[in-house]
């Protein structure tokens, strides 16, 4: 199948007109992708899911394909580490563009070739586990060519508890116990946030009998109802924006909406609103500290709104949780956060403009569930789970985890 499928990539692209050169390759890929036959574009389908099979085998969390940085080769990263993959079949980058194409739909190739850039969900039925395998994927162009992030998305959800937070820090989060307000959990591209968020669903769907709304770009792993009910809209295809979809939950009666990403001025005003209104609201920010979170949010808004939303942030904030996955002494990545619990002090932090004290309350606030990243550091360190290089890499202080470990 593979040799196939290459020697139909191989026969596609040495059609291609000399003349036809530059951005202007990919232009024509996209108009002569139907003339590829139907059973031939299913062994390229077959060909991609081989090499998302393998992927998986591998344990491998993301893969790379096509695009000039590519250089023929199939990438994975692989517990941190990203590394082509010798033994995967190689592709030209005409190869390559013309595999990503043919797995898309004609809005799909549309968009992509107005915007420059894709994001999309992809799924395939795994016959080896029996289960549907899931992948968020990023298409875009790099140097004229088309290039394709994949990621896998875990086909099982991890238990809440072995996240491993404070029980407080637990029950802020828990619809039960707090019925609105905003909690975040935030960290750089890669560091686990959906993965959280995800836990964080399941464990209400477990004894919850309340409404989910989750707006993400690309919805990842599909929650099915047991005590909640729970309904997912993707961006671009079920929703036309993250503002869209915060507003308009408004009128399909939810307890709690999940907004995949605050990631402009207009999601962050809708979901500090939204959550105005009385609802429970967890949702991401790339940051990789709780007080960079806070900073962030108000200085994404326009200075003449700073002082409403630094004011209204402070009354509707619950919790923050950044987090890192840090690589661990058996060779994996484990987990290691910072948990902000908003109390009357950071409260007041906030609405004085006075995020700087913010470090120290986390730091003296473990009885209500808080904790600074370099004391999760530590932890991780003194339980022989990562080195002592590793976590003063990983800390956001420095100074700070330098002293803990000399103590």
């Amino acid at each position: 199948m593979v040799n196939e499928a290459k020697q139909i990539l191989s026969n596609f692209v040495s059609n291609i007109p000399p003349i036809v050169i530059g951005p202007d390759k990919v232009d024509y890929i996209a108009e002569h992708i139907h003339d590829i036959p139907n059973e031939h574009r299913l062994l390229l389908l077959q060909l991609l899911n081989y090499i998302l099979e393998t992927m998986v085998e591998r344990q491998a969390s993301d893969i790379e394909l096509g695009g000039f940085g590519a250089q023929n080769y199939v990438w994975f990263r692989i517990f941190g580490r990203k590394e082509r993959a010798v033994d995967m079949p190689q592709f030209t980058e005409d190869e390559a563009s013309t595999l990503i194409i043919s797995f898309l739909n004609n809005n799909q190739i549309k968009f992509l070739l107005e915007n420059r850039n894709l994001d999309f969900s992809y799924t395939f039925f795994y016959k080896k586990i029996n289960k549907n395998l899931r992948f968020r994927c990023d298409a875009y162009f790099d140097l004229d060519s088309l290039t394709l992030n994949m990621r896998a998305i875990q086909a099982t959800i991890r238990p809440l508890e072995s996240l491993e937070f404070h029980p407080f820090a637990v029950k802020t989060m828990s619809h039960n116990y707090i019925k609105f307000g905003l909690s975040l959990v935030t960290g750089i591209t890669g560091s686990g946030k959906s993965t959280t968020l995800d836990a964080i669903i399941d464990y209400h769907n477990d004894f919850d009998p309340c409404h989910i709304v989750i707006i993400a770009s690309p919805i990842e792993f599909v929650h099915h109802s047991r005590k909640s009910i729970i309904k997912h809209r993707e961006v671009g295809r079920d929703v036309l924006s993250f503002k869209e979809g915060v507003v308009q939950s408004l009128r399909q009666d939810p307890d709690i909406i999940v907004i995949g990403e605050m990631r402009d001025p207009e999601t962050i005003l809708a979901a500090l609103e939204v959550t105005d209104t009385g609802h429970k609201v967890f949702s991401t920010l790339h940051t990789s500290s709780a007080v960079e979170s806070i900073d962030r949010i108000i200085a994404e808004v326009n200075p003449t709104e700073q002082e409403r939303v630094r004011n209204r942030l402070a009354d509707v904030l619950i919790s923050v949780v950044s987090q890192k996955l840090v690589p661990s002494l058996d060779g994996k990545r484990v987990l290691a956060k910072e948990v902000l619990i908003v109390t009357p002090s950071v409260k007041a932090a906030i609405k004085n403009n006075n995020t700087s004290e913010i470090y120290m309350m986390i730091n003296q606030g473990s009885q209500q569930g808080m904790i600074t990243m370099e004391q999760d550091l530590l932890r991780l360190y003194t339980e022989k789970k990562i080195s002592k290089e590793n976590a003063v890499a990983y800390a956001n202080n420095k100074t700070r985890i330098l002293q803990l470990l000399k103590a």
